[in-house]
């Protein structure tokens, strides 16, 4: 099946000497895993390497046999050139560190143009703008809209909050945040892209950004702490 679609670049890996294994997450048919044949040659002019950065846009044409194997692009050209992402060290930083969050997160091949268009606008959004430094927190926790384990803010009053459950509650169980980690769980709720990015100091965010990462590996089967965690908390530091 010919299939035209934009595809976000989720991950690439080198296979042999000159092709190349790339993950994306399709608008038409969510996550795909495409086959990139002699990627480093020249004579491919098509397909440079350029096209398979994270989070890279890309409008494609490709062939879909959507048997479990590994599918073909025909055409490729980048949707939007960004401006800056790959360019700035933060920008860059921040984009490896969301690549592994959603390489570990996504898992099916179905379609969520929601989620694609959050993240397509996302992504525009930190192209154009500087203040980022809570970008990533905010990111991670609306993409758990779309995977379905937002947490439930109905009782936000209560100064516990249940990472096991996705609730607040008025007790201290096994499974809750302290006091001072809900706090700052509450602060993070409300933030959209544009706000105060100075809410946070910084051990404040690496703890926030601690908390995320544990709510994934508890909802998510198979997620893993991601490579680049390390190098994100020092740019940030």
């Amino acid at each position: 099946m010919l299939v035209k679609t934009k595809a976000i670049v989720i991950s690439s890996l080198k296979y042999q000497e000159k092709s190349l294994i790339v993950k994306c997450f399709t608008q038409s048919h969510g996550l795909k895993t495409y086959f990139v044949r002699d990627a480093f040659s020249s004579r491919k002019s098509n397909q440079k390497i350029a096209y398979f950065q994270p989070l890279t846009i890309l409008e494609i044409e490709a062939v879909h046999k959507n048997k479990g194997t590994l599918e073909n692009f025909k055409e490729i050209k980048i949707a939007t050139p960004f401006q800056s992402i790959h360019s700035d060290i933060f920008k860059s930083t921040i984009v490896m560190f969301i690549s592994e969050i959603l390489h570990h997160s996504i898992h099916e091949e179905e379609k969520n143009e929601h989620l694609f268009a959050f993240l397509e606008t996302a992504l525009h959004w930190l192209d154009n703008h500087d203040q980022i430094a809570n970008f990533h927190l905010i990111l991670m926790l609306e993409i758990t809209k779309y995977l379905g384990f937002y947490p439930d803010i109905c009782e936000m009053e209560f100064p516990f909050f249940d990472s096991n459950e996705g609730i607040f509650t008025p007790f201290h169980g096994i499974g809750s945040l302290s006091e001072h980690e809900t706090n700052l769980f509450k602060k993070l709720i409300p933030l959209k892209f544009d706000n105060d990015q100075k809410i946070f100091h910084v051990i404040e965010r690496q703890i926030v950004l601690k908390i995320l990462i544990d709510y994934y590996a508890f909802h998510l089967d198979g997620f893993r702490k991601p490579k680049s965690l390390d190098v994100l908390k020092e740019i940030f530091s």
